[in-house]
This record gives C-alpha cells, structure tokens and sequence, in this order.
C-alpha cells in the first residue's frame, strides 16, 4: 500500500504502515536554511551527494539551569521524514533561489528525493535525556540528509524546551496539584501555541485552554469565565430565565436568584462569616448567577474582579450552596490576582466555616485555582509561604519559556564512507564525538540511572553484573568503574528506510506523557532539584575514548613557533 502525502506524489513506506504528514503544513522541505541547498547542489556537483553519512543530533548543555531535558518533537521529525517531497512549485522556486545552479539534471536530482535510503535512531520521545547522548542518530545520502538538518532541529528544539520548562513547573508544584496550560494569548504565534500545548501535556500537565490543541490531540480542555463575563453584569434584574432544575430532573426551582439570595443572607448573618464582609457586588452576584445557570455541573468563579474577600468569596459560596440544595457541586473558585498564598488560605477559612455552619460536607475541600503570571520561582515561593492552591494556571512564562530562549540543539557529521569524522573547537564544549554509536543509560543497585555510556557501533554491549569502565569524554582524570543493575539500549529504529529492520511504532500522546512522567520519577532527587543539581554523569567506554583523542591529535594542526 502506498503513502498518500499532502500533495500529488508518494512518500516513502516504512514497515508497510501509512505515516500522516507533520500537524503543521508549512513543515516542508522548504523550511530549511538556504544554505542546505547550496551544499545540497555542491554535493551533487561534486559527485558526493550519494556518499554515506551519519549526523547526530544532540545538545551541548541542559536548559534552566538544570541538569536534564526532556526529549521532545521526534513524531513530528518522523512524519516530516516520511513525507518528505519536493513539489514542481518548490522546485521552481529553489531554480530561482540558487545563484549559478541552472543545470537541469540537478533539479531533476531533486524530483526523485524522498527519504527511503534514509535510517532514523532515536530515544523514545518523553525520556529524560543528557548534554552529548545523540537523540537521534541520521544515517543516509549526505545531500538528502543535510536537507533533513534545519527542519529536524525546528521541530526538536522547542519541543524539548517547552516539555522540559513543564516538567520542572511540575517538579516544582508537586504530585498532588493540578497543572493546566493557559499559554494560547501570550504564545509565539498559533504554532507556538499548539506546540506548547502538546508538549506541556507531555512533560506533565493536565489539562490546557487551548480548544484547537484539545481536538488535535485529545488534551483535556479546561477554562472558566473572564473578568469581562462579570463586569458585563449590573445587576440581578439582568437575568431572565429563572428556573433552573435539580441534578436528578426531580424538582424544579421556579427562582433560582431568590434561593441564592436568601443563601447570601444566610452567610451575612452568619455568626462566624457574617464579620468578613458587609454588602458584595450586586453585578457580580449577577454574573456567579448566570454562569451558575448556565453551568450547574462545572460552575467555577472568578472571584477577584471587585473584591476577593469581601465580595467574590461569599458571592461564589451563595451560588455554590444554592446549586448544593439542586443536588450539583460547585468546583471551585479562580484567583488572579493579589496575594494568592493569602487568598487562597482565607479562602479555605471561608469554605471550612460554610460547611461548619450549614452542614455541607465537602465543601471545605472546594477546589481554588490560581493563576496571574506563574513561573517556577512564584510557585516556589508560595511553597516557602504556605497556601491552599489546589491547581496552578500558568501561561507567559511557561509557553515563552521565559528563562532561557531556546534549546540549542545541533546537528553534527560523524562519519562518512564508514569513515569517522570529528569537529574540532577551542571550546572543549563544542567538539563533537565522532563514529556511528550506541548509547546505553546504566543503572544502580537503587534502581536509579546511574551514567549514560556511548559506545562504537560494534562494541559488545555492557552487560549486568560486569564492570565497566566509564570515562569522560574529554577529560582524562574523571572516569569511574560501573557495576550496572540494568541496562537499557536507548537508541532506537524509528524509520528503517528500505532496509528490513523492525521499525519502533509511534506511541499516542498519552502514551508519551505516561512515559515521561515514569522517567521523571526514575532519576534521583539530586538530579532533579531546581536549584544547584547534581550533575549527571555522560561517559564514553575506554576503546572510544582512545579513538576521540586519536582523531583529534591526527585532525589538530600542528602550530609551528619561530
């Protein structure tokens, strides 16, 4: 069966299953740099765009100051690989675009590209990965793969960054609390925005506001109402339709704003509530009212347009304890602005007192959601101070990835012709570790990763219960001996070109998240914590650290002094 891509042609097949285009269309072979197709066509002129290579892609340093990344955006490298095509009209323009390259054969060169001599090794998306391990290993036609070099780090580098800033908001937040992504106004763009969506999700969050992000990839969607739905409002004779009907459809309540109102008198005239407030906001009365009416099974308030305490709290509890007599219970309550370590707390008060008073069970427990420009550090913060947040809203600086602008992942030649290839730097940081590899991540007797170890190719792989020696990739005094409790290969088969190899299938979404959630929770606390981590360990076996420095000292140019 062949594979339908977005335009006239056929895309390559891999295990005789359909791969989808990638979820944005402008990811095409087009979104590179200009300067792969010129190398393209130089490879070409030169008789070199056949020849064999491997790239890998990989970061030289974890983000946010933290000592692990999370690896994202691989589907999407894998759907834009399987797709990969040239259309007349693209092919018209790169003729136009490229000074000097008129000759006809080299444009019909690039009518018959696709991906099918192309092998792709990648860690599973969602696991927690370290600076220098390949992510993902690229075997095939140099030309053909240096057009796949721009597009692959797109997709990967923000990906990996918005999952990573998500998962450590998570880290920060604790287990217990819900998470939902409230990016879409303030994210780069509508791609932005449906990429932080699906990657916040993966790196841990619960839930997003974003509706378009919701129906392409099956996240749960969350949201309430704004400041606006209640300043909308002037007063209770606004609301029409009255009636509102029990949870069970057994009764019928003819005035639903009288019952609320007397709810509100009996709070105000409450011995332990009534001292907190004198008369609330009639207009917001009016918009807890209606929205209540509107959604009597998921009525949640905004409570901080006027005034928290005294009016947005007892208004919400009138409303709340109305629908109660109904048979619905309200969910919670939003801050979004103030002190929420303060709010949230006299919140609880009030809310513990109401089931006091009037008996309602549960209702101390209602739900309060916090938002207002959330990062790491507040929610820190309100950690250190004490609150009763039950969920966190987070938008600008989790979506933006505020800290740190981007990832940095490159993507670097390792070998031609079965020929080892490394690039060399002033900055030890900067050179690459040359050859096909295999990378393993080794764990202890605690069940924690212990180091991750790149080896040759053909090297035999470490093996459980023998020590292996495992060193620094560049510098010769750090190296230890590891005894591994388990070994795990992560470089896996996620586009077999046309070789038989058995290719690794993409899992869901949630599958991905599910993983990344389990990585998280496998590394140990050190490596994990916001500030000052433990470094983790990224070694090399002994044979391949002897070939790096031989490389290295034969590729080094010998200075001369006079």
């Amino acid at each position: 069966m062949d594979v339908k891509v977005n335009g006239p042609d056929e895309a390559p097949r891999a295990s005789g299953r359909t791969v989808d285009g990638p979820t944005n269309p402008m990811v095409t072979p087009l979104l590179t740099d200009l300067y792969q197709f010129t190398m393209a066509y130089a490879y070409w002129k030169a008789g070199k765009n056949q020849e064999r290579a491997v790239f890998d892609l990989y970061f030289r340093k974890s983000p946010f100051g933290g000592e692990y990344t999370v690896f994202a955006g691989l589907e999407e490298c894998i759907k834009f690989i399987a797709n990969f095509r040239l259309s007349e009209d693209e092919i018209s323009f790169i003729r136009q675009s490229l000074p000097g390259s008129n000759e006809n054969d080299f444009f019909d060169y690039l009518r018959g590209l696709d991906c099918s001599e192309v092998e792709v090794y990648a860690v599973p998306e969602g696991t927690v990965v370290f600076p220098k391990v390949p992510l993902m290993r690229i075997d095939g036609p140099i030309a053909v793969v240096q057009l796949l070099e721009t597009p692959l780090l797109n997709l990967v580098n923000y990906a990996s960054l918005v999952a990573t800033n998500a998962a450590r908001h998570r880290f920060v937040s604790g287990k217990s609390k819900l998470l939902l992504e409230f990016g879409l106004r303030r994210a780069q763009g509508p791609d932005g925005a449906i990429g932080a969506s699906k990657y916040c999700y993966m790196g841990g969050f619960d839930a997003t506001s974003n509706v378009a992000a919701g129906k392409l990839f099956g996240i749960p969607i969350r949201g309430t109402h704004s400041h606006a739905f209640v300043s909308s409002f002037m007063s209770l004779d606004e609301i029409v339709e009255k009636s509102l009907g029990s949870s069970d459809g057994s009764t019928n309540c003819e005035d639903f704003v009288s019952l609320v109102q007397r709810w509100l008198s009996k709070i105000q005239w409450s011995n332990s509530l009534g001292g907190t407030f004198g008369e609330t906001n009639q207009s917001e009365l009016a918009a807890f009212t209606s929205y209540a009416l509107a959604f009597p099974n998921s009525f949640l308030a905004l409570v901080d347009t006027y005034d928290v305490i005294r009016s947005g709290i007892p208004n919400f509890c009138a409303v709340a304890l109305a629908l109660n007599d109904l048979g619905y219970k309200a969910v919670g309550i939003r801050l979004d602005s103030g002190d929420l370590a303060y709010l949230s707390c006299e919140a609880r008060k009030f809310f513990c007192h109401v089931e006091k008073e009037f008996g309602v069970l549960g209702f101390g427990k209602m739900n309060i959601t916090a938002s207002n420009d959330l990062n790491e550090e507040t929610i820190d913060a309100l950690n250190k101070q004490g609150h009763e947040v039950d969920a966190f809203g987070i938008g600008t600086y989790l979506v933006t990835c505020y800290s740190q602008a981007a990832l940095g992942c490159v993507f670097k030649l390792v070998e031609i012709n079965n020929q080892p290839r490394i690039k060399l730097s002033e900055d030890v940081s900067k050179v690459s570790i040359p050859c096909k590899k295999r990378c393993y991540r080794l764990y202890g007797k605690e069940g924690y990763p212990l180091v991750d170890i790149m080896t040759g190719e053909n090297e035999p792989s470490p093996k459980v219960g023998e020590r292996i020696l495992c060193r620094h990739p560049f510098n010769e005094s750090k190296r230890a001996y590891v005894v591994p409790q388990k070994v795990e290969e992560l470089l896996k088969c996620y586009w077999p070109g046309s070789s038989d190899k058995t290719r690794e299938e993409l899992p869901s979404l949630k599958d991905t998240r599910h993983r990344c959630i389990n990585q998280l929770e496998q590394m140990r606390p050190d490596h994990m914590r916001r500030l000052n981590p433990t470094p983790y360990k990224v070694s090399v076996s002994t044979k391949l650290y002897d070939f790096i420095h031989f490389l290295w000292l034969n590729e080094a140019p010998v200075g001369e002094l006079q």
